[in-house]
């Protein structure tokens, strides 16, 4: 497909800093916000099935849970909307050409998304107050938009991710865009996969995050009921979604073989299209193959994973001219991490499906706890890592063979500058959230508890029976 040569290019004449400080700042500004659109999307859920049983046992302790992460919730959706804001004024201050080209091609699954948002703050608002005044049952079903608002609002944006990778739903005459189809965009060949595959990584980060807070607590001698209970409930999210993951992300493999097979050579640091291809671990690509450091080698894997034939052809780096290749290492490095750090969680969980099945309890033992303690900032570094892999290696192009992203930059001599107030504002933000969460934790630590709603009075949660979190 041509490029684009629209209005605003001679915005392309941006210098190699401009453009280092705008990826920058949209990396800081996407690390940021996916961790916290991650509990967007699946805290309500792992809400929902604790308020729940609350109400389905009259069981005290679940429903406090449930009160105490709805609050969470509501704190961490506050500081999301805040950096949500920045990322909409960041796609057109920082990528001008883009919204300016592509605007109508992509401009629907962004103005779905903002009903999305207003739908999930306006029920969450209503759930929040709702303990002190809503039935049972109607108070719980004010979570069930919630859940749908925060599904589908991530499908919207992973959708336009996915038109970055597959751009479809327009043509390119005389360098203008035209014939543009907003429908065809936003359900292109990419996303079904990507929403997936994002999907299950905010379940399995919600998951583990949660349960990890429930594990050092465990460690440190608290093995009471609201802490197996509040282990347990996030921990089976994550348990049923990391065995699942890697499948997903096999299929997504093969649709990048397809339609972005030099983002598959720079994962693989294949530098030559072969017949057989192999996986190489470790090493350190030098231009020519993997080197410098340990590799192991494992012969006509890549091309079974890719062709599900282990003799088929996979295109190598070599197929484009150098200027149209990602940074390999990069790449490489990142997609490994996720990998090893998938395994990792997936034999966490293995561990504890083997332990459930014999004794119907958590693993008592300390380096299960402790590997668990782990596992929530090893899922967000897994989650960070394969948006690296997924945008970095999209690189040299912010619309895969369309628009370079050097042709999209601003050259507004301000980025530097802006980058770092977001820097300033992001760590402000981190803090500020750290200290709220902080405080209510050490308050419900120390016994304290506000649940007052026409279903059950407060309980004394300190007294609350050792036992199963069955």
């Amino acid at each position: 497909m041509p490029g684009v040569t629209g209005s605003l290019a001679i915005l392309a004449a941006a210098s190699e800093s401009d453009l280092l400080a705008a990826r920058n700042q949209m990396a800081l500004s996407l690390g940021w916000h996916i961790v916290l659109s991650c509990f967007g999307v699946a805290f309500p859920a792992v809400i929902f099935v604790m308020h729940r049983r609350g109400l389905r046992d009259d069981d005290e302790v679940a429903l406090e849970l449930a009160r105490r992460w709805s609050k969470v919730a509501a704190v961490l959706f506050a500081i999301g909307a805040v950096s949500g804001t920045i990322l909409s004024f960041e796609l057109g201050l920082l990528w001008p050409v883009l919204m300016e080209d592509f605007g109508d091609v992509i401009g629907l699954p962004f103005a779905l998304e903002g009903i999305a948002f207003f739908i999930e703050a306006i029920f969450l608002g209503i759930y929040l107050y709702g303990w002190k005044s809503l039935p049972g049952r109607l108070h719980l079903m004010m979570l069930v938009p919630i859940m749908i608002a925060g599904v589908a609002g991530t499908f919207f944006i992973v959708s336009v991710n996915g038109w970055m990778n597959s751009p479809s739903g327009f043509s390119v005459v005389d360098g203008q865009v035209t014939d543009v189809d907003p429908l065809a965009a936003m359900f292109n060949s990419a996303v079904p996969l990507q929403f997936v595959h994002m999907f299950l990584a905010a379940v399995m980060v919600v998951g583990f995050t949660t349960a990890s807070v429930y594990a050092v607590g465990m460690l440190r001698g608290r093995r009471d009921r609201l802490h197996r209970l509040g282990f347990i409930v996030p921990f089976v999210f994550a348990a049923i979604a990391t065995p699942i993951q890697p499948l997903v992300g096999h299929f997504a493999g093969q649709r990048i073989a397809d339609d972005q097979p030099v983002k598959l050579a720079a994962i693989e640091g294949l530098a030559e299209t072969e017949d057989g291809a192999g996986v190489v671990i470790g090493g350190i690509f030098d231009g020519d193959g993997i080197s410098y450091g340990f590799e192991l080698p494992i012969p006509g894997l890549l091309s079974f994973l890719a062709q599900n034939d282990p003799d088929a052809t996979v295109i190598g780096l070599g197929s484009v001219p150098d200027s149209e290749r990602p940074p390999v290492n990069i790449v490489r490095f990142s997609f490994q991490l996720m990998v090893t750090i998938g395994t990792l969680l997936v034999a966490l969980v293995a561990w504890f499906a083997w332990s459930w099945r014999r004794t119907r309890e958590i693993p008592g033992s300390p380096w299960f706890l402790r590997a668990v303690a782990a596992s929530g900032v090893a899922s967000i570094v897994a989650l960070e890592v394969g948006w690296v892999t997924t945008e970095v290696g999209r690189q040299p192009w912010i619309v895969n063979g369309v628009l370079r992203t050097r042709d999209a930059v601003t050259d507004a001599s301000w980025i530097w500058l802006s980058f770092s107030v977001l820097v300033v504002i992001y760590a402000a933000m981190t803090v500020g959230a750290t200290l709220v969460i902080r405080s209510m934790s050490r308050r419900w630590a120390a016994g304290e508890t506000d649940l007052q709603t026409p279903y059950g009075p407060p309980g004394a949660l300190a007294d609350a029976p050792v036992g199963s979190a069955r």
